[in-house]
């Protein structure tokens, strides 16, 4: 009798398309950058690069519970920003006022997520109308709190975000950390089974007694949440960020889920495929900037990655090879 190949159990979860495609497209960057900019891989550069890929992490993970319930998050950059300046402004480089400031910032991202999950859940909102109109909001808060300046931000803080651990920076572990926590969530537990067939199908997950809207708001709160903490990150990184620090992390988180193979009708993701995502689109940066190209090709490159991750998760292949390529006339009978 011959050995069957053992199926994957209800614990033992296959890897799926997107998480498989992502691995070996970063795998392949690297070996392209050491190849064609090996100064890109360098110990400094890499280095450099991972806490902010750390952070995208963060990011793409909350902005991939969003696209799971079927939404997008535009309120990114705002709820960066306002954490970064509410981290670095209200305690004004005083360490002993960096855990009110915080909890404060974590107070305004909850309350944001509550706001437009609401919005978007209960009163059947538009989540791009929904997020917009909160980043503007957002936005404004930030201008009430900073006037648009930067502040240096803590020594506690910095040291927190950017100390390092077996030579890696702390922000790494967090990233690393919170993915696996979201991801172990998502795809083991039974909240998070329930969670993607609500974003599957909303109205087959309510016949069966699923509480629909209890999700899709949760998913706002959980990504604003994790916006937050990814500012907080980013204010301890950066010296001296701009109160306007999270503008350039909206593409890039889209991005990443879409690279990461979560569809953007909704259903399943995988936060784990959106934070190696980051990771591919930070070292796409800085392969590109080490080629002395200027600063305005990163924002093309990432929509050209953007664009080729819908492709190569939505166009059908096959059908495209078959048109291409149509098959040959067969020969009639003599």
């Amino acid at each position: 009798m011959t050995d069957r190949p053992a199926r994957p159990g209800p614990g033992r979860a296959r890897p799926s398309r997107g998480l498989l495609t992502i691995v070996v497209a970063t795998g392949l960057l690297f070996l392209v950058s050491l190849a064609l900019q090996p100064e890109s891989l360098s110990r400094s550069s890499f280095l450099g690069m991972l806490p902010f890929a750390a952070v995208l992490a963060v990011i793409a993970v909350g902005q991939t519970l969003v696209v799971q319930q079927g939404g997008i998050d535009l309120s990114v950059p705002g709820m960066i920003s306002i954490s970064v300046v509410v981290a670095t402004h209200e305690p004004n480089g005083d360490n002993a006022k960096l855990p009110a400031a915080i909890l404060l910032a974590y107070g305004i991202a909850l309350a944001a997520g509550l706001l437009i999950g609401f919005l978007v859940s209960r009163l059947g909102m538009s989540p791009i109308v929904t997020t917009l109109g909160a980043n503007a909001l957002l936005y404004a808060g930030v201008l009430g709190i900073s006037g648009g300046t930067p502040r240096n931000t803590t020594s506690v803080l910095h040291d927190i975000a950017t100390g390092t651990f077996l030579s890696l920076p702390h922000a790494v572990y967090f990233a690393v950390l919170i993915t696996a926590a979201v991801g172990f969530v998502i795809k083991q537990s039974v909240i998070g089974r329930r969670f993607e067939a609500v974003g599957a199908n909303a109205a087959a997950a309510r016949a069966t007694g699923l509480a629909v809207r209890r999700h899709q708001l949760a998913a706002y709160v959980w990504a604003s949440l994790l916006y937050c903490t990814a500012g907080i990150l980013l204010a301890g990184i950066v010296t001296a960020p701009s109160a306007f620090q999270g503008e350039t992390y909206l593409l890039p988180s889209v991005a990443a889920v879409v690279l990461g193979g979560t569809s953007l009708l909704g259903g399943k993701g995988s936060p784990v495929a959106s934070a190696l995502a980051a990771l591919f689109l930070s070292q796409l940066d800085q392969f590109v900037l080490t080629l002395g190209v200027n600063a305005a090709v990163k924002n093309l490159v990432e929509a050209a990655a953007l664009a080729l991750g819908v492709a190569v998760y939505t166009v059908n292949w096959r059908r495209l090879r078959d048109w291409v390529r149509p098959a040959a006339p067969q020969a009639s009978p003599s």
